[in-house]
């Protein structure tokens, strides 16, 4: 083709070469007198499609190929119009802001670049819209959340573990921060186990592609937010994934990060200009201190290197200011939602990043999906501080987040200085009192996610010196307390171990691989205090799913008394009485302090065991355990 090109230079023919950068075959056939080169980089076009009837009408599609500045723009479709062309630093970016209208129709969208001797064409997509009814049903207080971290639950496709075009090659379980196999194939074959366990929705550490060199199992360094990672899975098998779950009555959360990147995501590669990034002379790490956001007397140094610092050297900071970054994630969990049909998105590092880009970010979600569920995680300290992250509070003068709900460090804190340590006029039990006391700061606290570990904590099991009777107090605060609980991979099998280092606590699954000495997923390979720790979990989970008072009811608590801490779940006509005794004496509760929520009941049952209560005058309780009482009438 040079050879050709440079004659008909040389017998001074003016000619239009068409030079056509396909995305699928490079060596295409020539089609009328556009020729199909060799690609000289992968070309690019992000999102790769979009759908009419969208509220979000007006999108920015980034395209990515060699030397494109100086190109003019056309799109030929009716009902697109072309209303802004960007051009950066870099020539090998455009950035094409494209109004759909409400009279463009569903079809292929091809955008051409022209310039004195180049014509490149693109493919882009207008789809219809799935209209299937519950296709996105958010989150509420119905759910039970079961949080799984993909490359260490099961391997349900030995054949994608390992592709030779990533970096990291090949698996080796016997390494904590190896690939380990883990994938969508393997959750998908244990979607029964989970329901027989209660769940009703599954969070999945990040699945996108997370083409790093070493460590990339976890999923927070994504290098590609339009590819679900190969070794977990395709795009296709992620949305097979979330219609088997619906199909079983469960939702999905999808994990996403606004923060940072990996530093081998192909934006950093070869960046579109320097203010992509926050950019320091050298690397510079956050103070990780979210108080300075809200601080009326912090410094604006302190609030700078708290939201501009890098997380980690191999993560890259986003600087969401930049409107083409702002714009350019917003529509990718746009697109998420649309192309997979998923319910929520829980947000990671959400103190983070520019706090006007994500309270704007969650204004596009709802105004899109107003039945969306969002939940970020606020890992810090203070109630009023978590508080401050969550929408119409007035805690922050001027700002507000437009975030439903956090993940409740806060309540995480106080349940475990009430099972570890004893009760005195601030501590032990007292701690969960004075949390949720201070719920007033919240909008509404019962959206917040509850939990006793997660993926960066140490297993709960291990934090009450694995002591079986404080495990099952822990759970039943869980899943009869405020708000929606969730719970970590494990914890039904007593999966144990501290987080120092943090692949201590992601270790994977017995059974979830073949030729696993032991399958936990089975009844018979688990030991008799394993079944009881699943069975214990799964009457209660199972339960809480039928009572009104557990999942939509108000919460009354009384203030611990002696190690004893009672508190009601309760509707106008049902009643839940919870009782947790973490002190080393039995007690019986008399009816009379509890009189305004037990008048009108004259016994009840105990949902853990089904012994029935003939009178309530008197509640006895063993030491080191706990109650779930359904009142009688």
């Amino acid at each position: 083709m040079k050879k050709i090109l440079f004659m008909i230079i040389v017998m001074g023919l003016i000619l239009v070469t068409s030079m056509v950068k396909a995305n699928s075959n490079p060596e295409s056939p020539t089609k009328g007198n556009e020729t199909f080169l060799p690609k000289v980089a992968e070309a690019k076009v992000v999102p790769p499609n979009w759908w009419v009837g969208m509220k979000t009408s007006s999108i920015e599609v980034m395209i990515y190929d060699t030397r494109i500045s100086d190109h003019k723009v056309s799109v030929n479709h009716p009902g697109i119009v072309v209303s802004k062309v960007t051009r950066v630093a870099n020539p090998n970016y455009l950035f094409i802001m494209m109004d759909i209208t409400k009279s463009a129709q569903p079809g292929r969208v091809p955008i051409r670049l022209v310039s004195e001797n180049d014509i490149r064409s693109y493919p882009f997509e207008l789809k219809p819209r799935d209209k299937s009814p519950n296709r996105i049903q958010g989150l509420d207080n119905t759910d039970f959340i079961y949080l799984i971290m993909p490359d260490r639950f099961a391997n349900g496709n030995p054949g994608n573990d390992s592709h030779a075009d990533l970096q990291e090659v090949g698996t080796n379980r016997n390494e904590m921060y190896d690939r380990h196999g883990g994938d969508l194939q393997g959750i998908i074959q244990n979607l029964d186990y989970l329901q027989q366990l209660g769940v009703t929705t599954l969070w999945l550490n990040p699945v996108l592609e997370n083409d790093q060199p070493k460590y990339s199992y976890h999923g927070y360094a994504a290098t590609d937010h339009y590819q679900i990672d190969k070794r977990f899975g395709t795009n296709a098998k992620y949305v097979d994934f979330v219609n088997r779950c619906h199909k079983k009555g469960m939702k999905v959360i999808k994990d996403i990060i606004h923060n940072h990147v990996g530093d081998q995501h192909w934006i950093i590669q070869d960046l579109p200009s320097q203010d992509w990034l926050n950019q320091h002379d050298e690397f510079t790490r956050t103070t990780y201190r979210a108080t300075t956001l809200m601080d009326p007397y912090a410094s604006e140094y302190d609030r700078n290197l708290m939201s501009n610092g890098w997380f980690d050297t191999h993560m890259p900071d986003l600087n969401q200011r930049n409107p083409q970054v702002a714009r350019y994630l917003t529509q990718n969990n746009i697109w998420w939602i649309e192309y997979a049909g998923i319910d929520g998105f829980r947000i990671d590092t959400y103190a983070y990043p520019d706090q006007d880009f994500v309270a704007q970010w969650g204004k596009a979600i709802l105004n899109e999906y107003p039945q969306f569920g969002l939940f970020a995680e606020t890992w810090v300290h203070g109630p009023a501080v978590q508080a401050q992250f969550t929408q119409n509070n007035n805690l922050r003068e001027g700002w507000n987040s437009n975030m439903p709900a956090v993940t409740d460090f806060q309540l995480y804190y106080a349940i475990n200085d009430a099972l570890n340590k004893p009760q005195s006029w601030e501590g032990g039990l007292m701690r969960i009192y004075y949390t949720l006391a201070q719920d007033f700061l919240y909008e509404d606290p019962y959206r917040n996610v509850v939990f006793l570990d997660n993926h960066d904590l140490s297993r709960f099991y291990s934090v009450i010196g694995e002591d079986f009777n404080k495990f099952k107090t822990g759970l039943t605060f869980l899943l009869t307390t405020r708000g929606i609980p969730c719970m970590y991979y494990g914890t039904e099998i007593l999966m144990k171990n501290f987080s120092d280092p943090d692949g201590k606590v992601r270790e994977d699954f017995p059974g979830g691989w073949k030729g696993d000495y032991k399958n936990k997923f089975r009844e018979r390979d688990r030991s008799d205090q394993e079944n009881e720790a699943f069975n214990f979990i799964s009457r209660l989970a199972n339960y809480r799913q039928t009572s009104e008072p557990l999942t939509t009811g108000k919460l009354m608590q009384f203030v611990p008394q002696d190690g004893v801490y009672v508190f009601f779940r309760y509707t106008d006509n049902e009643s839940v009485m919870v009782i947790m005794n973490t002190s080393d004496k039995s007690v019986t509760l008399e009816k009379d302090r509890f009189k305004e929520r037990l008048d009108g009941y004259s016994g009840a049952l105990n949902i853990i065991n089904d012994h029935y209560l003939g009178s309530l005058d008197q509640i006895f309780i063993s030491p080191f355990s706990s109650k779930v009482l359904e009142l009688q009438k």
